[in-house]
């Protein structure tokens, strides 16, 4: 058996003949076409590495002249010449929400000036696929991995995100970052509805600042606690409570401060609702059942990005 990128692999039921799968060949393991492959599969869009078996044959596809890395998905051209998503790689109807390994690899290609297609000839895959995987969280096999690491001159570590316990911020910097304020709406669009911010306290030892699981309710930051915790120790005063954002991978990044006083909330319908509003339980566990709440008084925040957005 042997394939070239692009062709389909087709599975089917040895008793009836009927069809059960296929899937696209984005990946080749051997220079020479034989298996195993990566197969993105049409019924889930997953690509998996497979040893075909008995029941498998492949559906060779007519590469055209000069593209022997065409990939199998038909490629529809929009007005201006611009190619469809699909065609690109990405699913139609689907928005691009790349994960970390793609904008990694995006990032490295794009520093070396590299084409995605030339990347994915250096790579054995479909061109198509290395969209795919730039724009939407994939997880790609360990082969893939090791060929766009070794067609970009990293190593698999560095594209899985090296040092991911070290504090954020090790990579350089951009060649032309820009600084810019945040308006209050673009503010309380990053705080968003949830997530984990930093609130700064005073306590009897010095300041401190502690991470802690928040909430959005009714424009106050409200998190859980007990009452014998730090954070406990900002009720009764005003605090700072500051939530931010790191791509390592883009060098950019936000961060929003908040600045208000901060009480226990105590009305039993105001708890319920915050209860039933909550969507996660405190990451630490244990009994934290004191919800604290911050009126905002001041809100500003920053963003780096680079000089040309």
């Amino acid at each position: 058996m042997r394939a070239q990128l692009g062709d389909q692999l087709v599975v089917e039921s040895p008793a009836t003949g009927v069809t059960r799968r296929d899937g696209e060949i984005v990946g080749l393991h051997h220079e020479d076409g034989t298996p195993p492959y990566d197969v993105r599969w049409s019924d889930t869009d997953e690509v998996t590495l497979i040893f075909p078996g008995p029941d498998a044959h492949i559906h060779h596809i007519e590469h055209g002249p000069g593209s022997a890395h065409e990939p199998s998905r038909p490629r529809t051209e929009q007005p201006g010449g611009q190619r469809s998503a699909e065609a690109r790689g990405t699913p139609l109807g689907r928005p691009a929400n790349p994960g970390d390994i793609g904008r990694r690899v995006a990032t490295e290609r794009t520093r070396q000036g590299l084409t995605r297609e030339e990347t994915a000839r250096r790579a054995r895959m479909a061109p198509g696929y290395l969209a795919y995987l730039e724009e939407q969280p994939a997880d790609p096999t360990a082969a893939s991995l090791i060929r766009l690491a070794d067609a970009l001159g990293t190593t698999t570590v560095a594209l899985r995100g090296a040092g991911i316990d070290l504090p954020p911020g090790l990579g350089q910097a951009l060649l032309h970052p820009r600084l810019r304020d945040l308006g209050p709406d673009e503010c309380r669009a990053l705080l968003s509805t949830h997530g984990v911010g930093r609130v700064a306290v005073s306590t009897a030892h010095g300041p401190a600042v502690v991470p802690v699981n928040y909430e959005v309710i009714d424009d106050a930051i409200a998190f859980r606690t007990a009452p014998d915790s730090v954070p406990a120790a900002a009720v009764g005063s005003e605090v700072a409570f500051e939530v931010d954002h790191v791509d390592e991978a883009m060098s950019q990044g936000w961060s929003v401060l908040v600045v208000g006083p901060a009480r226990v909330v105590t009305e039993p319908d105001a708890v319920l609702r915050l209860v039933d509003g909550a969507h996660t339980t405190p990451w630490p566990g244990g009994e934290r059942e004191m919800w604290v709440s911050i009126q905002p008084t001041r809100i500003t925040g920053r963003r780096i990005t680079a000089a040309e957005q």
